[in-house]
């Protein structure tokens, strides 16, 4: 049987989403999770660093590890905690709890193993096409109060 795949129509312009998984989200393994939901974290703080003044590419390299690094990656995930659902939640300590296999070069083992979690969650959530939701932590990422979030909702929308 041949893989799912989305209709070029069905792709708006709040979703990349071109090739669905082959198992159901809640069947993949947490670091499959993971591995699509960093690739997405980093596209979006890419976006966002973009939407912002100052463009030189050292300044914007600068800037984008102080939301990738697994440091940075613990801390936000500290302040997402209060906001996730128990079903976020759960994906969290799943990913929290995953063995990648390989030990971190530059990290703490423990601000690793949060940083997984935190892109296991992300990688759930985009896999769930929860992209509403998304925006809601990234939000909470970027300091936004929730009045400037719903402004740049409406704008995109």
């Amino acid at each position: 049987m041949m893989n799912e795949r989305l209709n070029m129509d069905d792709i708006t312009a709040d979703s990349l989403l071109f090739h669905v998984p082959t198992k159901p989200i809640n069947l993949l393994n947490p670091i499959v999770l993971a591995y699509i939901g960093d690739a997405v974290f980093e596209v979006l703080v890419r976006q966002y660093l973009i939407s912002l003044p100052n463009h030189k590419p050292n300044h914007l390299h600068r800037q984008a590890t102080q939301f990738v690094s697994a440091k940075a990656q613990c801390m936000l995930l500290e302040k997402w905690q209060p906001h996730l659902t128990e079903a976020e939640a759960d994906i969290v300590r799943r990913g929290r709890n995953a063995k990648s296999g390989t030990a971190p070069k530059n990290a703490d083992p423990a601000h690793y193993q949060q940083a997984t979690a935190l892109e296991c969650l992300v990688g759930y959530l985009y896999y769930g096409k929860q992209i509403t939701r998304i925006r809601e932590l990234m939000g909470i990422a970027f300091g936004k109060t929730p009045e400037e979030r719903e402004d740049t909702n409406n704008q995109t929308d």
